[in-house]
C-alpha cells in the first residue's frame, strides 16, 4: 500500500486524517469539525455574482462554476469539509425527466408520475449521463487538497415525492395517496430511484468525494409506521449500494425527530439532526455505533454574536458525550445570513471544542 493512500485504500491521507473524517469514524479528533449545509452559494455575494443570468440546472452542470461555488465557503469560512454544488434533481434531469428549476419555486416536473406507465421515463443513470460531475469533482479535489468534499444526493422519498407531485407541496397529498392507495407501484417507483440514486452517488464516490450525504429533505411529513414500512428499504438499499467504498455516509432529513432511530438503522454512519431535537436526547434515539451531526437553528445566526455564540456552547455541550459529533446547522443556511456570522461561527467552535 502506497504511503500517501489512507488504510481503506479509498482516498489520500490527507483527507482520511481530517477532522471531519474523523469525527463521521467516531474517532478522536483535534477539534469539532464544521461544515453547513447550504454553505457553497445561498448566503455569498461572490456566488450570487458568479451565478448571475445562469440558470440554476445550467449552473450544476458547468465544471469550472461547480468548482468555483464549491470552494468559495471553504476559503471564505475555513469550513472543515466542502459540500458539492448540485441539486437533489440533477441526475432526474440528467435522464431525460423534463423538469426545471424555477426560481422562487423550485423544481417543476412537466409531466409528473402517477401511473405505471410513467416508471418507464426513470431509466438507470450512468456515468456518461453526467461527465459534469466526474470532471468537476477532479478539479475540486485537486485544489480542496487535505479539505474532504462531500458528495450529495436527494434520498428516493424525497426525489418521489417531487415526482409524483409535479413540484414542491406542503401536503404530499398525490405522493402519499399514491404509497396509501397503490403500494406496490410506490415500492417499484422508489426502488428505481433507489437505483439512480446509488449510481449518483457512486459517480461521486469514484470521482473522488471522501463521504456522502443523503438528503431526505420531506421525509418529515412520514409517520414512523409509515417510514418504516414504505421508504426505510429504498434509502437502505442506496446505502448498501455503496458500502462497499468504506466512505461515511450521512442521512439528513428535516422534522425527522421521530424517525432519528429508522434513519440510523437505514445504513447511515452519520444521522443528521434538526434543532429540534437536543444531541444528547437524538443520541438515546439512534442508538450506538453512529456518529451525529447538527444542529444550531440556522435563525439563531441573525440574533447577534453573543447570542450565536450560547447557543453553538449549547450544541457543544449537548453534543459532549457523543462517539462523535459533526458541527452543522439543523438545516440549510438562509440565503440572507450575514457571511461574517457563518466566518466567525466556525471560528468560535473550533477555538471553543480544542482538545
Amino acid at each position: 500500500m502506497s504511503a500517501n493512500v489512507s488504510p481503506t485504500g479509498s482516498q489520500p491521507t490527507s483527507t482520511y486524517d481530517s477532522a471531519f473524517l474523523k469525527a463521521c469514524r467516531r474517532e478522536p479528533v483535534p477539534h469539532t469539525p464544521v461544515w453547513f449545509m447550504r454553505q457553497a452559494g445561498r448566503s455569498l455575494p461572490e456566488y450570487r455574482k458568479v451565478r448571475e443570468g445562469i440558470g440554476m440546472l445550467d449552473s450544476c452542470m458547468r465544471p469550472d462554476l461547480v468548482t468555483e461555488i464549491t470552494l468559495q465557503p471553504v476559503r471564505r469560512h475555513q469550513v472543515d469539509a466542502a459540500i458539492y454544488f448540485s441539486d437533489i434533481v440533477v441526475p432526474l434531469k440528467a435522464i431525460g425527466i423534463d423538469l426545471d428549476i424555477k426560481p422562487g419555486v423550485g423544481p417543476v416536473v412537466e409531466r409528473p408520475v402517477r401511473t405505471r406507465a410513467d416508471l418507464d421515463r426513470l431509466r438507470d443513470l450512468t456515468p456518461q449521463d453526467v461527465p459534469y460531475v466526474t470532471e468537476a469533482i477532479g478539479m475540486l479535489t485537486r485544489e480542496l487538497g487535505a479539505t474532504p468534499l462531500i458528495g450529495f444526493a436527494g434520498a428516493p422519498f424525497t426525489l418521489a415525492s417531487y415526482l409524483v407531485e409535479g413540484g414542491p407541496s406542503r401536503t404530499y397529498e398525490n405522493a402519499k395517496a399514491m404509497m396509501y392507495g397503490d403500494p406496490g407501484l410506490w415500492a417499484d417507483l422508489l426502488d428505481r430511484l433507489a437505483d439512480i440514486t446509488a449510481a449518483f452517488l457512486k459517480v461521486q464516490i469514484e470521482a473522488g468525494a471522501s463521504a456522502v450525504q443523503l438528503f431526505d429533505s420531506w421525509a418529515g411529513a412520514l409517520a414512523p409506521a409509515d417510514y418504516r414500512r414504505s421508504v426505510l428499504p429504498a434509502s437502505a438499499k442506496v446505502f448498501d449500494a455503496v458500502a462497499s467504498y468504506e466512505v461515511p455516509r450521512i442521512h439528513f432529513g428535516v422534522g425527522t425527530g421521530e424517525l432519528l432511530g429508522l434513519m440510523g438503522e437505514a445504513g447511515a454512519d452519520v444521522v443528521g439532526v434538526d434543532w429540534r431535537v437536543p444531541l444528547d436526547e437524538a443520541a438515546r434515539r439512534v442508538g450506538p455505533g453512529k456518529a451525529l451531526q447538527g444542529n444550531l437553528d440556522p435563525t439563531v445566526l441573525f440574533a447577534g454574536r453573543e447570542a450565536v455564540e450560547t447557543r453553538a456552547q449549547e450544541v457543544l455541550d449537548s453534543a459532549a458525550g457523543l462517539e462523535g459529533h459533526v458541527f452543522n446547522l439543523g438545516h440549510g443556511v438562509m440565503p440572507s445570513t450575514d457571511p461574517d456570522a457563518l466566518t466567525r461561527l466556525v471560528e468560535y467552535v473550533h477555538t471553543a471544542s480544542a482538545r
